[in-house]
Order: structure tokens, then C-alpha cells, then sequence
């Protein structure tokens, strides 16, 4: 297996471009990434696109890739459209990589892309059905909402407390919600720890420009903030956005060979699905860490940063467990200790993190990897950390049986 490095990477704003089209976002990125590698599109060899929506939403359900690439002259190589919702363009790094790695080409474009905004917003917030077995959503729909009821009930029992206005919100918030409280029950996690992570990402993203939401929130601002589903509230969730995300990859060969500018080592890449476990049965996206982990020869104390699947404030708390950045159940005092937070042991969601950079679906896992090449390669300005030498990106996508659906991880070396 040949060694694999990424040479260049570029993406655009996240949020709300109601002018923008997909063809727009994507041109974008890909331009800046072939910029910053200093390479041209005839250079490349292939294509891998991930993207999760544009068929529910736009109908494009066929050639993605390719009707965003032959605009910009990008034809006649392999372009092949990788969907694995959330960890669709996670899932397009891992396959180019493969194919580097084999030495069946020297380099390759990874683009993720979502156009998730519409005048219609329901529209856009039912697609995240799809990401469910929808044999099974009616079920887990009806559960949910006897949940909601319940706790509506203990509250009026408890302190007489007056429902707060809910926000509307796609299928996952309920996920997560039931996620969040069973974690709360058998752990004694908090709200308040939920809400430290959140302000946490909204600190972080007010120097990320890129960043749907650049906006300051304290604490308690954000356990106040309209709720979605307890104990989250909305500033603990992530938006949907629109955005666009590309990779350069290039074998150690190539790289040396046009002399980059700016080169990281890809340490691991490992795909897994999810599946459902019982009480005492490792957690999957925790087995997948200690494969890439032991792929790339380091130990979780090694990870100067890392960009991981916040959906919600405890997809973060759940998900630095399953890193074992610390022990389980101990997610939210880690959080609550200032740990990863930038110039903590482990800054965690320097970019701001789905919740504040925002969730461009299909482009997410791009995102995360381009923000830790720009970490290794010292050029992520106010919010760099400093002395940044291996980047670990975990994404996951849908949901199977207990656990999340698509399970990735990438980890990075300077």
C-alpha cells in the first residue's frame, strides 16, 4: 500500500445561499482546492463525489458528480457518487484513498456538496427520514413522542412549569434527545454540560468566517434558548446548510514530484456500519476508533485535535467517549473541565463543529477533513492550534439499530 497525502483543500461558506445553485457551491471549492494545490483539472485522474439530498430534493438522482463537474471542464475521467448520508463524503475520501493507495492512480479530487435550503423548509427537514429505516420510523416516531408527553407531564407535576415553545426539527433531534436523556439517567451527565459544549462551538466558530453562525453564546443563553426536544435546545443543534467542500489526494510520489507546498499524511481512513448492540457490547463507533488508532500507530492522547459528528451538543459528548479522548459516562465533565476547548488537552470542533459551522450534510465530512489540513499545515489563522501535528475527523451518518448508520474515521499526520 503506497503512502497517501492530501495536497490541497478548499471550502465555502456554509449556510443559507438561497441565489447559489449546487454547480455554484461546488465550482467553488473545487477552484480552491486546485488552487491550493497548484495543480490544474487535467492533472487529475479521478473524481469521488459525496453528496446525500439532491435526489429528494432536486431530483438529480443519478450523475451528481457529474453534472457538477462538466461545467468546469472536469470530463473524462472516473466520477463516481458515493451516498452514506451524513458520512457521504467521508465515505468518497475513503474510496479514493483505496484506489491511490492500490497504485491504480496517482491523484484524485474528493468533493462533498448539499443544497439543503428552500423556501419550504419542511421540505428539506423530511429528508432526514430517509436517513432511517423507514419501514421502522412510524414505530420509533410514536415512541418519541410518548417520551416528549412523559416529560411534559413530569414537569407540570414536579414544578407546574409552563411547556417552553419548541422549535421544528428533523427526526434526529428526537434520536438524539432520547440519547442524550438515557445518558443523563445512567451517567448524571447535565444540561448545563450540553450547554457548555454548545457555547464552547459558538465561541470557536466566532473566528471561523466560513461559519454559518458567528455569534458569541454564554451558558446560559443557551439553556435558555427556545427548546427542541429536552434537554436540547436549539442552539445545541445543528442548522442545516448549504456549502461544498474538496480534497487534492495525491500519492507520497506524486506530491514530491510537483514539489506541494503543503502536504499531510493520511494515517487512517476506516469505514464501518453501525449495528445494534446490547448493554455491555462495545459501542461500534468506539471499535472503529481503536482500528484506526492502531492503522495509524498513535494512541487517542496523540490527537493534537479533532473534528467529530456534533449534530447535537451530545452527539460531541457521546462521541469524545467513543474516542476514549475520556472514560465513558465522563464526556460532560471533560467538556465542563475546559479539555476541548482551543488550548485545552484536546480542542475539540476548533471550526465550530456541525452545531456552529454548520451541517452541509453531504459536504460535512469534507469540511472536517479540510479544517484539520489547514490545522497541520499552521494556516487556520485566530483559531489555529498551535503545534498541531496529528488530526483525527469522525463522522457518522444515519441511524441502524441503536447506533449510528455509516461510521467513519480519518486521522491525519503533519
Amino acid at each position: 500500500m503506497r503512502n497517501v497525502k492530501i495536497i490541497g483543500g478548499a471550502m465555502t461558506k456554509i449556510g443559507k445561499h438561497m441565489d447559489r445553485n449546487l454547480k455554484s457551491l461546488a465550482a467553488e471549492a473545487v477552484t480552491g482546492a486546485l488552487k491550493d494545490a497548484r495543480i490544474t483539472k487535467e492533472q487529475l485522474e479521478g473524481a469521488w463525489v459525496g453528496n446525500a439530498a439532491q435526489g429528494l430534493l432536486d431530483g438529480q438522482e443519478m450523475i451528481r458528480g457529474q453534472v457538477v463537474l462538466h461545467p468546469l471542464g472536469i470530463t473524462g475521467i472516473p466520477v463516481f457518487n458515493i451516498e452514506n448520508a451524513c458520512a457521504s463524503s467521508a465515505a468518497a475520501f475513503n474510496s479514493a484513498w483505496a484506489r491511490i493507495a492500490l497504485g491504480e492512480i496517482d491523484v484524485a479530487l474528493v468533493l462533498g456538496m448539499e443544497k439543503m435550503y428552500y423556501e419550504d423548509k419542511k421540505k428539506s427537514l423530511a429528508v432526514f427520514a430517509s436517513g432511517m429505516d423507514v419501514e421502522i420510523l412510524a414505530s420509533f416516531m410514536a415512541a418519541a413522542k410518548k417520551a416528549e408527553t412523559q416529560i411534559e407531564k413530569d414537569r407540570e407535576a414536579q414544578a407546574g412549569e409552563v411547556s417552553k415553545k419548541t422549535a421544528g426539527r428533523s427526526i434526529f433531534m428526537d434520536v438524539y434527545a432520547m440519547a442524550a436523556r438515557n445518558h443523563m439517567e445512567k451517567h448524571g451527565s447535565t444540561q448545563r454540560q450540553l450547554a457548555v459544549i454548545s457555547s464552547k462551538n459558538h465561541f470557536h466558530s466566532s473566528m471561523n468566517k466560513l461559519a454559518q453562525y458567528q455569534k458569541k453564546w454564554s451558558v446560559e443563553a443557551v439553556i435558555n434558548d427556545v427548546e427542541v426536544a429536552f434537554p436540547l435546545t436549539r442552539a445545541m443543534c445543528a442548522p442545516i446548510g448549504d456549502g461544498a467542500a474538496a480534497l487534492i489526494v495525491c500519492s507520497a510520489e506524486y506530491a514530491k514530484k510537483i514539489g506541494a507546498d503543503y502536504a499531510v499524511d493520511v494515517a487512517a481512513t476506516v469505514i464501518a456500519s453501525g449495528e445494534t448492540t446490547t448493554e455491555g457490547q462495545e459501542d461500534p463507533m468506539r471499535k472503529l476508533a481503536g482500528k484506526a488508532y492502531e492503522r495509524a500507530g498513535i494512541g487517542p492522547e496523540e490527537i493534537s485535535l479533532a473534528e467529530v459528528h456534533d449534530a447535537t451538543a451530545y452527539g460531541e459528548l457521546g462521541n469524545t467517549e467513543a474516542l476514549m479522548f475520556c472514560p465513558k459516562g465522563e464526556g460532560g465533565q471533560f467538556a465542563e473541565a475546559g479539555h476541548t476547548t482551543l488550548g485545552g488537552k484536546i480542542p475539540v470542533n476548533v471550526s465550530g463543529g456541525l452545531e456552529s459551522q454548520g451541517h452541509p450534510v453531504g459536504a460535512t465530512g469534507s469540511r472536517q477533513v479540510v479544517e484539520l489540513f489547514w490545522h497541520l499545515t499552521g494556516r487556520a489563522g485566530e483559531r489555529q492550534v498551535e503545534g498541531a501535528r496529528v488530526g483525527l475527523a469522525q463522522n457518522g451518518g444515519g441511524t441502524i439499530g441503536n447506533s449510528e448508520a455509516a461510521l467513519s474515521i480519518i486521522i491525519l499526520k503533519k
